[in-house]
């Protein structure tokens, strides 16, 4: 990959372009929305009896709110696919977003509400809102502009890599302190992305993997220093749950059930069981289970495959953009998608130790799509920027084809007999 530098914003650049709108990256948007859509549909079926039953409120009540929250996410996103994406590494605009972040998760710790077992939470009136989540796209934003302005020496570790990697500590500090391990381990392996994406030597990359493993070895020696023990406890119930599922390995064995009773075409949607009170969460970490039991193999595939097709763009996008900070930010925000969808599938499967974490675009949680509409919505402008870039880039290669041929064609050619 080829990066160049772009100082300046371009000559197309403003809030309103014209001639601009056929630069947008339309299948990308067209499947967000679709899934964005059916995953309003399930959050309706997977919440209509949990809603009266666990929380005493209509049956619609999620239904409605994560409409509303849908609604106010699509002004989000156009603000900002319109914006321009460079706009984000200014110093007057980056700053102050990583300075507060740090603030309020360290405000977490003291004033933070209580839900899910983790002080992860603040309530604005009746809105309560997950910092944690918009911090994964401050955490993007960050290190993909400062190891865009490092390309000339991102091999040096103490120049170029480590600086960056003081607010990365801070942030995951703070947020395993709460705790929350899961959201901790997605800005985690989205950082190590974007390093692995900068250009550095295989020999860093190397030298980062033996870092992780020792981390990772530690973590395991002194695993009560990291872990509480409701988080040891997934990890020990995901080999056997059925041993524990009345204890720990209740949503487990729950999961396993609905995954298996919806077989290929599933019991039909708003028909299943395992809604009725015997899967917590059921519209939250778990819909997938009930995306699996309602409408069985079909509706499972239209997911992972539209969440597939959504990171495959991503990283398209960033592939063909010449510009280090988009590019390094397009495989960040493609990077998360992924990441966290394999966390929310590989936990309610057994396959990692379940986390908490949402399901994009399908779970019910205000501040993950709001904060996912943020980061698509400047994944949308990239693409755009990168389209016009390689529009141009051909629109002068061609100019530079025939202005040859002309000079060719005016050369005065020997006549042969």
């Amino acid at each position: 990959m080829i990066f160049v530098e772009t100082d300046n914003v371009d000559k197309v650049d403003g809030f309103m372009e014209k001639k601009k709108w056929k630069s947008y990256d339309y299948s990308l948007i067209i499947t967000i929305v679709l899934l964005s859509l059916f995953g309003l549909v399930m959050v309706f079926s997977a919440s209509m009896v949990s809603a009266i039953q666990w929380y005493e409120v209509e049956s619609d009540y999620f239904f409605k709110k994560q409409r509303f929250i849908m609604i106010t996410s699509l002004v989000i996103f156009v603000f900002f696919a319109m914006a321009p994406y460079r706009w984000w590494s200014q110093k007057f605009i980056l700053i102050p977003i990583m300075l507060c972040s740090i603030g309020v998760l360290g405000g977490l710790l003291v004033y933070g509400h209580v839900a899910g077992n983790a002080q992860s939470w603040i309530n604005i009136g009746p809105i309560r809102i997950q910092p944690s989540e918009f911090v994964k796209t401050i955490v993007i934003i960050y290190l993909s502009a400062t190891y865009a302005k490092k390309q000339s020496y991102i091999n040096d570790f103490n120049r170029a890599i480590a600086p960056p990697l003081v607010y990365l500590v801070i942030v995951l500090v703070l947020i395993i302190k709460q705790p929350d391990f899961g959201t901790a381990a997605i800005i985690g392996l989205i950082a190590m992305m974007i390093i692995f994406a900068s250009g550095v030597s295989y020999k860093m990359i190397a030298r980062f993997i033996g870092i992780g493993v020792i981390a990772i070895v530690l973590m395991v020696l002194f695993k009560n220093l990291f872990f509480t023990d409701e988080q040891l406890s997934r990890f020990s119930t995901r080999s056997n749950p059925f041993e524990e599922m009345q204890d720990s390995g209740y949503h487990l064995v729950n999961s396993y059930i609905a995954i298996g009773s919806g077989g290929v075409n599933g019991l039909g949607i708003g028909k299943g069981v395992q809604k009725l009170g015997y899967l917590p969460e059921s519209h939250t970490d778990f819909i997938m289970a009930v995306i699996a039991e309602e409408l069985g193999l079909w509706g499972v595939a239209f997911v992972i495959l539209s969440l597939a097709f959504i990171v495959f763009r991503g990283l398209m996008i960033g592939m063909r953009s010449t510009d280090a900070f988009g590019s390094l930010m397009a495989i960040g925000i493609s990077s998360m998608i992924g990441i966290q969808a394999f966390i929310n599938l590989g936990g309610i499967s057994g396959v990692i130790p379940l986390t908490g974490v949402p399901l994009p675009f399908v779970s019910y949680g205000g501040s993950s799509f709001l904060q996912l509409s943020v980061a698509v919505g400047i994944l949308v402008n990239i693409s755009k920027y990168a389209y016009s870039e390689s529009i141009n880039n051909t629109k002068e290669s061609k100019t530079d084809i025939s202005n040859k041929r002309s000079t060719v064609s005016n050369k005065t050619v020997p006549f042969r007999m």
